[in-house]
C-alpha cells in the first residue's frame, strides 16, 4: 500500500500554495466556469483553472467575459487562464486579473481549436519559441503572483518541442507547467501519450502536471508512476463526474477505495448544481447551459434514455427544466432504494 505521508509529502507547492491534492481540474471552455469549479474543488480538484480568457480587454465587456472572470465565493487559490499571442497585451492582462482577485496566472499554449489558433495563439505558439520566450518574461515580470503554463507536446509529432518549451518556460521563471499528452495536430483523437510528459519532468524542476486521457484512479496511478509527474489533470473525465476527483484522490494518496456515493447523494449533487447555474447566469442562458451538463449527467447515470433526454433537453425554462430533473433522478434513485 502507498504510504499516506509519502504521498503528502509530494504534495506539490506552486509559489506560495501548498496544494492539498495532487489532482486538477483542466481548464475547459465552456465547461469549468464558477460553479462547476466550486463543485469540483468541494470534491477534492485541488485546483480548478478558470476557463480562458482573452489578452484583448476589448473583449471583456461582453456577458460571456463577464461571467469568466467572476470568482465570488470561489475558494483559493483562484486560478485565471489568459490566451493570446502578444507579450504586452498579455502581461497588461495579467495585471488586471491580479487586481481583480487572481492569485495564480495561468497561459494558455494548449488549446488546439482551429479559432485560437488561427489567431495564432493557444498551441500556435509553440511553433514560435522565441514568441514563447518574450510572452513568459513579460507575463512573470508583470505580476507578483505565480505564473503557470498549459501546453501540448508539441505543433505535431514530427515536431514534439515539449521539452524545449518547458526548458524555456522554467529559465522565465514559470512555476509549473501542465502538459497535455498530444499535439495540436491530434486534436483529441487516438491515444494521449505520455512519454513526453516523462521527459519534460526529468529536465525541469518545477511541478509539472500530466493531462490527456486520466479517466479513472487507476490510470491516474499509472501515469504518476509512468512520468513522475508531481500530478494528474483530469479534463473531460469530469463531465457528468465531478466527484470523480474524490476516487482519484482518495487512489493517489492512500491507494484505497472510497464507499460509492449513494444515488440520492448523487441526486441532490446534480440538482444544486443546476440551482447554482440557475443563479449564476439567470433564465435564459441557465436553463441553455444547464442542458449540456444534464446530457453529460443522464449518460453516466441514467443510460441517455430518449425520451428522459427529450424532456430535459427541450425544458423551455429553469422551472421546467428543474422539474424535470426531479423526477427523473429521484426516480433513479429511488430504484436503487427499492432493490437494495
Amino acid at each position: 500500500m502507498i504510504s499516506l505521508r509519502a504521498e503528502a509529502e509530494r504534495r506539490p507547492r506552486i509559489g506560495p500554495y501548498l496544494l492539498p491534492a495532487r489532482v486538477l481540474l483542466a481548464p475547459m471552455a465552456g465547461v469549468t466556469d464558477r460553479p462547476f469549479r466550486i463543485l469540483c474543488r468541494s470534491f477534492g480538484a485541488a485546483l480548478a483553472p478558470s476557463e480562458m480568457i482573452s489578452s484583448d480587454q476589448r473583449l471583456w465587456h461582453t456577458p460571456k467575459s463577464r461571467h469568466r472572470m467572476d470568482h465570488d465565493g470561489e475558494p483559493e487559490p483562484r486560478v485565471v487562464q489568459l490566451t493570446g499571442a502578444d507579450p504586452s497585451a498579455l502581461a497588461e492582462a495579467a495585471r488586471a486579473n491580479v487586481a481583480l482577485g487572481a492569485q495564480i496566472i495561468d497561459l494558455n499554449m494548449g488549446c488546439p481549436a482551429k479559432k485560437v489558433c488561427g489567431r495564432s495563439c493557444g498551441s500556435a505558439l509553440l511553433t514560435d519559441e522565441p514568441l514563447v520566450a518574450r510572452i513568459l518574461e513579460a507575463v512573470v515580470r508583470a505580476v507578483d503572483v505565480p505564473v503557470t503554463l498549459k501546453i501540448r507536446t508539441g505543433w505535431d509529432r514530427e515536431h514534439r518541442n515539449g521539452v524545449n518549451i518547458a526548458c524555456i518556460a522554467e529559465a522565465c521563471g514559470v512555476a509549473a507547467l501542465a502538459v497535455h499528452g498530444r499535439t495540436r495536430a491530434d486534436l483529441f483523437e487516438g491515444a494521449a501519450e505520455y512519454a513526453t510528459i516523462r521527459d519534460i519532468k526529468a529536465r525541469v524542476r518545477m511541478p509539472v502536471f500530466a493531462n490527456g486521457d486520466i479517466d479513472t484512479p487507476q490510470k491516474a496511478r499509472a501515469v504518476l508512476d509512468f512520468t513522475s509527474a508531481d500530478g494528474v489533470m483530469i479534463g473531460r473525465a469530469s463531465h457528468g463526474s465531478p466527484w470523480i476527483f474524490r476516487t482519484v484522490n482518495a487512489h493517489v494518496h492512500g491507494g484505497i477505495a472510497t464507499p460509492a456515493l449513494q444515488r440520492s447523494e448523487l441526486r441532490d449533487i446534480i440538482l444544486r448544481h443546476l440551482d447554482a447555474l440557475y443563479s449564476f447566469y439567470g433564465e435564459q442562458s441557465g436553463v441553455r447551459i444547464a442542458r449540456k451538463h444534464l446530457g453529460w449527467y443522464c449518460e453516466q447515470l441514467l443510460g441517455s434514455p430518449a425520451d428522459v433526454r427529450r424532456e430535459l433537453m427541450g425544458a423551455a425554462d429553469t422551472t421546467a427544466q428543474f422539474a424535470h430533473a426531479v423526477k427523473h433522478f429521484d426516480d433513479w434513485a429511488s430504484r436503487a432504494v427499492a432493490a437494495a
